[in-house]
């Protein structure tokens, strides 16, 4: 008689693969049922709010079941493949041999926690304290009031049962007291039970909610039937929204408003920035690297950050404080299969122009292959964004959230300009700024725009101002 033993078959749940995601798409598996699998071996690709990332299986064995199929969408912590670790499949297991006596079970290693591609094992192991949900919180907190209410009344008179207080940040408890609302009263919707700004926004405006019924009630006529809205399913394709595009979809809202922007704009001479840019690619020093304008770009603003610091910041809500960064991760927005996304290279200021090209030449192609990890797309500070390379004159940037400020580029066209007293054709292009106003005057951001600008036009200016 073969059976498989329930003890030798490891389950691999999905991880958190980037801060707070709380969900991840499985885009493709690549193993099978019966396939052999090792340490660190890659078994499948997913898709978070973020990028998609590969997960390496962290023992070995063989595959016993895939729990869900590619499309899938999987909540953190679910089990998605449950792998035979016995080292052969199924075991033999005589009926009639008697069992013998247990011995003693000497310490399982402890197994390797899941791991993203590139960032290693961690040498000591971490453990989460667990959550309680919140309606064993809310137990939990009106038996000890009913205790403490036992003790007054000498154990005699019945406790009176208390109110859990309602789950909300400082700021949240704060808003839904200048607007008068009852915490009490309202249903979260946050994680955990806790009650988002958007809960305090719908119970403070509930008017409306209240006078549909009576509308229709008292109508002389009948409502009108509400359209029906027919879709074409030859002449239509309707796509999900999820993963990446569903993560900018909120950013790009949230950010839209919340920062008040203000966009500027600047049309500059560009031409000897492309005859630098003709030169470097001649140097070798930048042999096997990625010269092109955006790297002069790139470098003009980081000097301009340089001469102009206060523009490198960040505003805290909750604290309500401005928070000046002392570095400059510098975001780059690249448009994907899967959507926009906005990865940056670390600590930009510090690189010398050889070692910046070959940053942004990594980050282009890790975007282009999906690769681009999590933790590439945290921190960002500032951002440029080129829509030039689809042709476009220029446009007004959404700021990436939590930044200040973001610089468009647009596309370098031969153009008339009156250059040393004379119209002549010139490589000509625009550039514009956008900023969050909270925390960039007009005077900051003009500054930073025109040191950019100034720097394209004459770019030994990077020598004598970086």
């Amino acid at each position: 008689m073969t059976t498989m033993t329930e003890a030798s078959v490891r389950e691999f749940k999905m991880p958190d693969v980037g801060e707070g995601l709380t969900e991840a798409e499985i885009l493709k598996w690549y193993v099978q049922p019966g396939d052999t699998v090792t340490d660190g071996q890659v078994v499948c690709e997913v898709e978070t709010a973020k990028a998609a990332v590969e997960l390496p299986i962290p023992y070995d064995g063989v595959v016993r079941e895939l729990r869900f199929p590619e499309g899938t969408t999987v909540d953190v912590g679910t089990a998605i493949i449950a792998v035979d670790v016995s080292g052969g499949g199924a075991v033999e297991t005589p009926a009639e041999q008697p069992k013998a006596e247990p011995e003693a079970e000497e310490p399982k290693p402890q197994a390797r926690q899941p791991v993203l591609v590139g960032y290693g094992v961690a040498t000591t192991s971490t453990k989460r304290r667990p959550r309680k949900a919140p309606e064993d919180t809310a137990v939990a907190a009106a038996q000890a009031v009913q205790a403490v209410q036992a003790e007054l009344n000498g154990h005699g008179a019945p406790a009176v049962p208390a109110q859990p207080r309602p789950l909300a940040k400082p700021p949240v408890r704060k808003l839904a007291k200048d607007l008068g609302v009852d915490l009490t009263a309202i249903t979260p919707s946050g994680p955990d039970g806790v009650i988002t700004r958007e809960d305090v926004h719908a119970a403070a405006t509930p008017q409306a909610a209240e006078a549909a019924a009576p509308v229709v009630v008292q109508a002389p006529a009948a409502p009108a039937p509400a359209p029906v809205v027919v879709y074409d399913g030859a002449r239509e394709t309707r796509i999900p929204v999820k993963g990446v595009r569903k993560a900018t979809a909120q950013a790009m809202i949230g950010s839209a408003f919340t920062a008040p922007h203000v966009t500027e704009f600047v049309t500059v001479d560009v031409t000897r920035t492309m005859k630098l840019v003709e030169e470097l690619k001649q140097d070798k020093e930048f042999q096997g690297l990625r010269v092109n304008p955006l790297l002069l770009v790139a470098k003009a603003l980081l000097v301009a950050i340089r001469r102009n610091p206060d523009i490198n910041a960040s505003w805290d809500e909750a604290n309500q404080e401005i928070v000046l960064k002392h570095y400059v991760n510098l975001g780059i927005a690249a448009a994907t299969p899967r959507g926009l996304i906005v990865p940056n290279i670390k600590d930009a200021d510090a690189k010398t122009l050889p070692r910046l090209a070959e940053s942004l030449g990594e980050l282009v192609a890790t975007a282009r292959e999906g690769k681009t990890s999590p933790a590439a797309m945290q921190g960002g500070t500032v951002t440029i964004t080129n829509v030039g390379v689809f042709g476009v004159d220029t446009g007004t940037p959404i700021l990436n959230p939590g930044e200040s400020a973001i610089l468009a580029v647009g596309a370098i066209k031969l153009q008339p300009w009156v250059h040393k007293g004379k119209v002549k054709p010139r490589q000509v292009t625009t550039l514009a700024l956008s900023f969050d106003h909270r925390l960039v005057d007009g005077e900051l951001g003009s500054k930073v725009l025109a040191d950019v600008a100034a720097i394209l036009e004459q770019p030994k200016r990077l020598i004598t101002w970086a």
